[in-house]
């Protein structure tokens, strides 16, 4: 785990803050455990984590100018020297236009500027302390540092409403501790704070200007090369040394058992677009890898694409077969990971704790047996549905604007899905409804729904799409939420919808599209964490910046066609000379429910143990026999919402390790100074504190 950390006093010097730490409650200073200090006193900043050289920068004017760029960037020292230039004036939107993925930290006098990311993936976290403000690209080591305890508020909105803006807001699961918007910096001026928005908002009121669908793809494959060269441009990193050779094992299966990568780059190979897309890219784009033997500096050497076989669950044989028919090629080294019984989901819930939960901790054991086979730099398809398919709430978007033929087909695919002539009417009239429905009304509607109870989940793929066309949704596990929890959320939510005004400026679609890419992107953070191999980088270019930018500026008519992801990606294949694609590339890739309803049937005993005495019962959130009986009759084949179950486990699994773990993010601290310092105390009106 990799984070950066630093505070803004409200004057020089104040409660001992300097380049060497701050003053702790006995006199001891403190410091983040393995850091590196960028820059020191009044306002310091530390990198901390295993950082390789080329992924922190720091280009200094003067001793009271100065950047810090941490990850993967493009630019150069003079491109961000002269944007440090620039921010002095206040600018923030080109310090986060370089392609790659990164956090930039600008410092003009006592002004601190931390640029957060447009996906969510690079998040910022802040809290007051010591008369001032501390901030960080992780929410652990600021709870540690303001012994924090949990915000209940926060995990009821996570299990009632995830996808909901409105109930998150900008809370974390430790009180006190917030979160900056996706497409916001946070702005410190000598300990105060400022949230300021660094993207331009459409206005509802003057329609924006049609957009050229070629041009607008050409700029989507324009993003994506580049994003792909940044990474593939920046210098190599070896894995550590291999200690010695092992008695029947090759190089390769030593440095799998090991949990050691392979040298070089690699990516997944799935046999859907978006992997596909990222892999031929990687091996096509001139210099290294792909390479071809006798060409080049980096001859010879092949990108790694790996493809993970499910023997335990049948049904991805056409998927794996294009995977082989695009590692075909000379430039490519295909490696297939086969898994049984022991990497479905939920057989190994043991694992390290991650800054926040997700529901990605009930797979991470399945995904790092597939990374462990894979390179020190991994490309994965990770937010590409995310960016550039249509929500269906989308539709509605097309009403306001006048744009009726483009439902066309999307809602003549649903009509061939369903079978049902009255489709049309249904989808039609729900979105129509929509474009005329407020967003606080929205909101308000939401919030009854969860004071009612009134939780039905849809059956099929037009029921989905109908549950999606409105302002907010119940989550998947709020059916098995507790009365007082729901009612929490609910009074939550009814006093965001007179005071709030996020969305009021925004068209549903893009609204609730912005607010599944952001839980996306938070949940991938989890995964890296929690699946993460020793000297691996998990590169995920579609939720760059740049990338990310290019693709909201798809025209809503392009988007919402059947199969639009696929059209995209095989142009932006064909616009960088690759056109060579087996049959039935493309194909829709749904993830299936086959391997999560499989392995919760096998590990249905060891989740019931999890569940005797959960410790979300005790914080008033569920009741232990409901979820006992819920996950007996999922294993037993009931059709439940499995999403919600992964919810409920994987928050359960999360506190089990934030409880239990010891130590804390800094030294010099006493023993009390961490998070949650007193655990679960169970007691009334718990959801209260936070709300």
């Amino acid at each position: 785990m990799r984070w950066l950390v630093g505070w803004s006093s409200t004057a020089a010097g104040v409660a001992g803050i300097g380049s060497a730490g701050a003053t702790g409650y006995d006199g001891e200073t403190l410091h983040p455990v393995g850091s590196r200090l960028l820059w020191g006193d009044p306002d310091p900043l530390w990198a901390v984590g295993d950082w390789r050289p080329d992924e922190v920068r720091v280009v200094s004017a003067d001793a009271q100018n100065r950047i810090a760029v941490l990850g993967i960037c493009g630019a150069s020292d003079e491109e961000l020297r002269r944007g440090l230039f620039t921010a002095r004036g206040g600018a923030l939107r080109h310090l986060t236009t370089w392609p790659g993925s990164y956090t930039a930290v600008v410092q003009v006098g006592r002004r601190i500027t931390v640029c957060g990311d447009l996906a969510g993936a690079r998040p910022v976290f802040h809290t007051p302390w010591a008369g001032g403000t501390a901030y960080a690209t992780a929410a652990l080591p600021l709870a540690d540092l303001t012994e924090a305890n949990l915000d209940f508020g926060h995990l009821a909105a996570l299990l009632a409403a995830p996808d909901v803006p409105a109930a998150l807001r900008d809370t974390t699961p430790y009180e006190g501790v917030r979160r900056i918007p996706p497409g916001h910096a946070l702005v410190l001026r000598a300990g105060a704070r400022e949230i300021a928005g660094y993207e331009p908002v459409a206005s509802l009121a003057v329609a924006a200007p049609p957009a050229d669908p070629d041009r607008a793809v050409d700029g989507v494959r324009d993003a994506l090369v580049e994003a792909v060269r940044t990474r593939l441009s920046a210098p190599r990193h070896v894995p550590d040394l291999d200690p010695g050779p092992v008695p029947g094992m090759g190089p390769a299966e030593r440095r799998a058992a090991r949990g050691m990568p392979v040298p070089g780059i690699g990516a997944d190979l799935s046999g859907g677009p978006a992997s596909g897309t990222l892999a031929l890219l990687a091996a096509g784009l001139p210099g290294r890898p792909g390479t071809l033997l006798g060409h080049g500096t980096g001859a010879g050497e092949r990108l790694v694409a790996v493809t993970f076989n499910d023997l335990a669950v049948a049904g991805h044989e056409a998927e794996a077969e294009r995977a082989g028919a695009l590692a075909a090629g000379p430039r490519l080294h295909h490696v297939v990971v086969t898994g049984g019984e022991e990497s479905l989901p939920y057989a190994d819930l043991d694992g390290p704790l991650t800054d926040e939960p997700g529901p990605s901790l009930v797979t991470a054991a399945r995904h790092r047996a597939r990374l462990a086979a894979g390179s020190a730099d991994h490309f994965t398809g990770h937010g590409a549905r995310q960016v550039l398919d249509a929500h269906p709430a989308r539709l509605a978007d097309l009403l306001m604007d006048r744009q009726r033929r483009h439902l066309v087909r999307p809602v003549a695919a649903l009509t061939r899905a369903d079978g049902s002539v009255m489709v049309p009417a249904r989808v039609y009239g729900a979105a129509r409804r929509l474009a005329r429905t407020p967003y606080r009304a929205g909101l308000e509607l939401l919030a009854e729904r969860l004071m009612r109870r009134r939780l039905e989940e849809p059956k099929d793929a037009v029921g989905a799409s109908l549950a999606a066309l409105t302002w907010a949704g119940p989550g998947p596990a709020a059916r098995w939420l507790t009365g007082e929890a729901l009612a929490e959320v609910s009074v939550l939510l009814q006093s965001e919808a007179v005071r709030s005004a996020t969305g009021a400026a925004q068209r549903p679609g893009e609204f609730r599209a912005r607010a599944v890419l952001a839980r996306h992107a938070t949940d991938l953070r989890v995964l890296e964490q929690a699946a993460e191999i020793r000297s691996q980088r998990l590169h995920a270019p579609f939720l760059d910046n740049q990338v990310v930018r290019a693709c909201r500026a798809l025209p809503e008519a392009l988007r919402v066609k059947p199969g639009a992801r696929s059209a995209v990606l095989r142009t932006v294949l064909e616009g960088a000379g690759i056109t060579d694609l087996p049959p039935g590339w493309g194909a829709p890739s749904h993830t299936s429910s086959a391997a999560a309803r499989t392995g919760l049937r096998v590990a249905a005993d060891s989740l019931v143990d999890l569940f005797a005495t959960p410790l979300l019962a005790e914080a008033g959130l569920v009741e232990a026999r409901v979820v006992r009986k819920a996950l007996r009759s999922a294993a037993s084949g009931e059709p439940l919402p499995l999403d919600g179950l992964a919810d409920l486990v994987s928050l359960e699994l999360w506190l089990h390790r934030l409880l239990s773990r010891r130590g804390t993010c800094w030294t010099g601290t006493p023993a009390r100074a961490r998070a949650v310092p007193s655990g679960i105390a169970p007691r009334r009106g718990a959801l209260t504190p936070g709300a």
